[in-house]
């Protein structure tokens, strides 16, 4: 629900150190297309690179979800309780000429009806070697009373 319409997002990249690497913002817009809800995410880097993931999700009970897109390795998984979703995928990032395999571990909390904290702690080989942090603030919707 919260991802349905359109959300801004903004975050970085730290290395296992702790040290940031990288910071973008993120323009987001969801919606439901038959069974599946689709979430178009464009990214934009503080290094001018640009990049889009599109996810495929689909709802499997009240509480577990599995998401699918072009630069996942096989099938994210997600599980919600409350104000918090779990999800964790295998992306493939392209670095220094070659494609990584990286582990994201996601924990997203509902801090209130407009706004999501997301905190991703990224392994290789059950090694830890960075984090994400991403706050998302859903745009304003109109037709409301003023």
């Amino acid at each position: 629900e919260y991802f349905a319409g359109k959300v801004h997002a903004w975050g970085l990249v730290q290395d296992r150190s702790g040290k940031v690497r990288r910071r973008f913002e993120v323009a987001i817009e969801g919606g439901w297309e038959g069974e599946e809800f689709v979430l178009r995410e464009d990214f934009v880097y503080d290094d001018g690179e640009q990049s889009q993931r599109i996810w495929r999700i689909r709802k499997l009970d009240e509480h577990r979800y599995e998401g699918r897109a072009a630069d996942v390795v096989g099938v994210a998984q997600g599980l919600a309780y409350g104000n918090a979703l779990q999800w964790r995928y295998t992306l493939e990032l392209p670095l220094d000429g070659r494609v990584w395999h990286i582990q994201f571990n996601d924990w997203m909390f509902l801090h209130s009806e407009d706004v999501l904290v997301n905190r991703a702690t990224l392994t290789k080989f059950g090694l830890r070697v960075g984090e994400v942090t991403l706050f998302f603030q859903r745009a304003a919707t109109s037709g409301g009373d003023a």
